[in-house]
């Protein structure tokens, strides 16, 4: 729970302190990555990620080679499930294994930059270039090529055969 009583995800609207605003993270933007791997993150998610997290952020990988990035308190809410998961579940460990060993602390410096390592960048094969992908209360950042091509594959796959729609997901109509 925040101090105002809401919880850690809700955070009061500065112009109306009754109204309550989630952070929500959308969109998707070309990003570059410099010489040392810092990465300036757009403009648009930098307050919310100051008011959210104070720049304190969470890179880890995916299963999908790209990479996560989460604020730290939702990484935080996720890092306590995956730990909880049983041990001697050979998948549950393989996904704690991954994401929890790989979770790296980065900070958001004065210029909006985050530094996404070595081990990372090679994991998810970015170099220069990159998207960054808004996934509500996460981001994914991807090798732009690579991106490209798995969205253009998404798109055109008709025949996907991945089982069923969630229950949730069969009641939406986009």
């Amino acid at each position: 729970m925040g101090g105002d009583g809401l919880p850690a995800r809700i955070s009061r609207q500065k112009s109306d302190p009754r109204q309550v605003r989630i952070t929500v993270f959308r969109g998707a933007t070309k990003v570059s990555l410099d010489a040392k791997g810092r990465m300036a993150v757009p403009t648009r998610y930098r307050e919310q990620l100051s008011a959210r997290c104070d720049g304190r952020i969470i890179v880890t990988v995916d299963k999908d080679h790209c990479l996560l990035v989460y604020p730290l308190p939702d990484w935080e809410e996720l890092e306590q499930k995956l730990v909880r998961l049983p041990s001697m579940n050979k998948a549950a460990r393989r996904i704690v294994r991954i994401m929890v060993g790989y979770a790296t602390d980065v900070e958001m410096d004065g210029s909006g930059r985050i530094l996404v390592s070595k081990e990372l960048r090679e994991f998810a094969n970015i170099e220069r270039q990159g998207m960054l992908i808004g996934q509500g209360k996460k981001f994914e950042l991807w090798n732009e090529a690579t991106w490209n091509e798995k969205r253009d594959a998404w798109l055109n796959d008709d025949d996907e055969d991945d089982g069923e729609l969630p229950a949730d997901l069969e009641t939406i109509s986009f």
